[in-house]
Formats: structure tokens, sequence, C-alpha cells
């Protein structure tokens, strides 16, 4: 495929993945003052959830073949966390969404209670390694990235994803959860979408050769 292909591929996966994101954050948003409630909240969030999945995917994917080879081990270690997050996203949003959803509207809860994702339990691990694993990832392509206008623009906005979900780690492993706490990991509802918006642009740009200077 060529190199501008392969550029409209990550920009759209960028814009799909920053979309899916800016969804995700409706959503919880509306659960947490209360607009949206079981099972419409717990659908919305889990099925927002597993549609960032691909096109972050694809994104760094784009970036990894778009990339010269002197930097290709720092996007090659990205892709690497990217498909932990992945797997194990994939995983747990599967799993609500076919198995824990519909057993608890059958009245069946208790059967599937191992699998439901309630604060530090086994599914509730899977979705803090998930999002830790997206965030070594965003670390990973940090210098990887040109000195670009928009290159630079991703960078910051990677440190800051960075940044965002060491405090959402927090939330997931304190040993007590509570709504108030939920609030430390309000930044990565922002900076997530953001850097995934940029880096789609910031493609498209490398892919056309637009002003791209590596450093």
């Amino acid at each position: 495929m060529s190199m501008p292909g392969i550029g409209r591929i990550g920009f759209w996966a960028g814009l799909a993945a920053f979309s899916a994101t800016v969804a995700y954050d409706l959503v919880q948003i509306l659960q947490v003052v209360g607009v949206l409630h079981f099972p419409v909240d717990e659908i919305l969030i889990f099925a927002t959830s597993l549609c960032i999945i691909l096109p972050f995917v694809f994104a760094m994917l784009a970036l990894h073949y778009l990339t010269p080879n002197d930097k290709r081990f720092w996007t090659h270690a990205a892709l690497v966390f990217t498909t932990m997050y992945a797997v194990f996203g994939t995983a747990n949003y599967v799993i609500q969404l076919t198995t824990v959803i519909p057993a608890k509207l059958r009245g069946a809860a208790e059967a599937v209670r191992v699998l439901e994702q309630t604060p530090h339990s086994l599914l509730w691990d899977f979705d803090a390694i998930a999002y830790l694993a997206m965030g070594l990832a965003t670390l990973m392509i940090i210098p990887a990235l040109g000195n670009s206008v928009a290159e630079r623009r991703v960078r910051i906005a990677c440190m800051a994803n960075v940044v965002a979900t060491v405090l959402a780690g927090v939330v997931y492993f304190y040993p007590t959860y509570s709504y108030k706490l939920l609030m430390l990991g309000f930044p990565w509802g922002i900076t997530a979408p953001l850097f995934m918006l940029l880096l789609g642009r910031a493609l498209r740009a490398r892919a056309a050769g637009d002003r791209i200077i590596f450093t």
C-alpha cells in the first residue's frame, strides 16, 4: 500500500477512535449524574469502549508503517502494548455485553457474578490492564514522533495522556473505590481523545510529506 493510503487509514482511524472515546466520555458523565440507568448505561459504556479498540489499533499500525526504520523499535513496542490493550479490552467488553448484562436481565446475575466488572474484581483488573497498556503504547510512540508542528502537538498530548493514565491507575487500584475517586480519572477523558485526533491528523501529514522533520 502507498504511504498516502496508509496515511488516510491512519487519519480516519484516529478520527474514529477520537469519536468513540468522546462518546464513551459522554455516556460515563450521563451515568455519573444519574441520567442513564441499567441496562442502558452499561450497554453504552461497554459498547463505546469496544468501538475504540479497532480504530486505535489501525492508527498505531499506520504510525508504525509510516515511521523510519531507525525509530521503528519504539513503534513496534507501542504495537505490543496496543495488542495487550486490544486483547484485555475486547475480552472484558464482549463478556460484559454478551454474558453478564443478558444474565442480569434474566435475573441470573449470581451465575455470572465472577465475570461482572465491579471495583477490584477480575474483569475490573482486565479493564485496568487494558487502559494501562494503552497508556504505555502512548508513551512508546513519543520518541518516534518528528519535529513538525503536527507531531510536536501529538507529543505534548501523549505526555499529558501518560500522566492522565497514571491518575486513572490510582482510581483502579486504590483500596476503596468511590465516585469522588473516579473524578481523578477525569483528565483521561480529555487527553485520550485529544491525542487520538491529533495523531490521526499527524499521520495524514506525515504520509503526504507535509513539512516533516525527523529528530
